[in-house]
């Protein structure tokens, strides 16, 4: 087995080499910038989705693609980054199927891709399935239908393809939970908006487990990657100042404040969905960390 990993640098990449490294499973990535060649392990090679260029040299003896590459949607969606956002999803897709096209793909014995969950509407009340049609009225919303769109190309290919809807990764040292964790650890920490959208998590340990469940069991499809119990926001929020031994004490930051600080990105903390992970567990997979107070413990040392 030799696994070719673009966005392997990122949160999920880093902690996926990793566990390749610990696995003595040999690593190809591809990176943009010639600083990031060698950096942890694995053999780096030099792409550019931009303009469709890639060493096709990072193909050598590969059996599974992992697509994590895509630009943060951590940051001030203005025209330009939202650009960025979108098409740094579809050139990497495109760029590595236009590659496969030039190549002998019969290697290759499986292909995952990562999707979100935000492309689920915004609701209190619906548990969404992967099954479900609509597709969220929201800059997020389009991102994920034409970055899923954008998967299709690969059907044409004899490997199978899974694409895996990735909720709110929980990670001590990137992603969301270090933001959340700042505020409470300084005391100034609150539920966001009302508290009482639903944020379907998942532990990272988890999230590399299913990507190698998927690879194992050679899984085709679409996946939610989110644990099996999804929680309030306020929720969440109390858990994270439960494992670091403080308490929350101001009211919820209103939302028209939070949109005030950080603008449409916003959207992010206050998009509502609860989303199902009712199918990869049928496939067998076992989650290490299924609720969320026991996953922060293990992330965050009270002081």
């Amino acid at each position: 087995m030799k696994v070719l990993i673009t966005g392997a640098t990122g949160l999920v990449g880093t902690a996926l080499r990793k566990h390749y490294e610990e696995k003595g499973i040999e690593v190809h990535y591809l990176t943009t910038s010639n600083k990031k060649i060698g950096q942890g392990y694995g053999s780096g090679f030099l792409w550019n989705p931009r303009k469709k260029e890639m060493d096709l040299q990072a193909f050598e003896g590969v059996t599974h693609l992992v697509n994590l590459a895509g630009a943060s949607i951590a940051q001030r969606w203005t025209s330009k980054n939202r650009k960025s956002i979108l098409n740094s999803r579809i050139d990497s897709l495109s760029t590595l199927n236009e590659a496969l096209k030039q190549l002998n793909s019969n290697k290759i014995e499986h292909f995952l891709t990562a999707s979100a969950i935000g492309i689920y509407p915004n609701s209190y009340s619906t548990e969404y399935r992967e099954e479900h049609a609509g597709v969220d009225n929201s800059f997020l919303g389009e991102v994920v239908e034409a970055w899923e769109k954008a998967v299709q190309p690969f059907d044409a290919h004899a490997f199978p393809v899974s694409i895996l809807r990735i909720g709110i990764v929980l990670d001590a040292e990137e992603g969301a939970l270090p933001k959340l964790v700042q505020p409470i650890v300084s005391g100034v920490g609150a539920p966001l908006g009302s508290g009482r959208q639903w944020q379907s998590w998942i532990h990272i340990q988890d999230l590399v487990g299913i990507i190698i469940h998927a690879q194992k069991h050679t899984l085709s499809g679409v996946y939610n990657g989110v644990a099996p119990q999804p929680v309030r926001q306020k929720e969440l929020t109390r858990a994270v100042a439960k494992s670091l031994g403080k308490k929350i004490w101001l009211p919820p930051v209103p939302s028209f404040v939070l949109r005030l600080m950080l603008g449409e990105m916003a959207y992010i903390a206050l998009a509502s969905q609860r989303v199902s992970a009712e199918k990869i567990l049928q496939t067998g997979y076992a989650f290490t960390f299924d609720k969320v107070q026991p996953a922060l413990d293990s992330l965050l040392p009270k002081n």
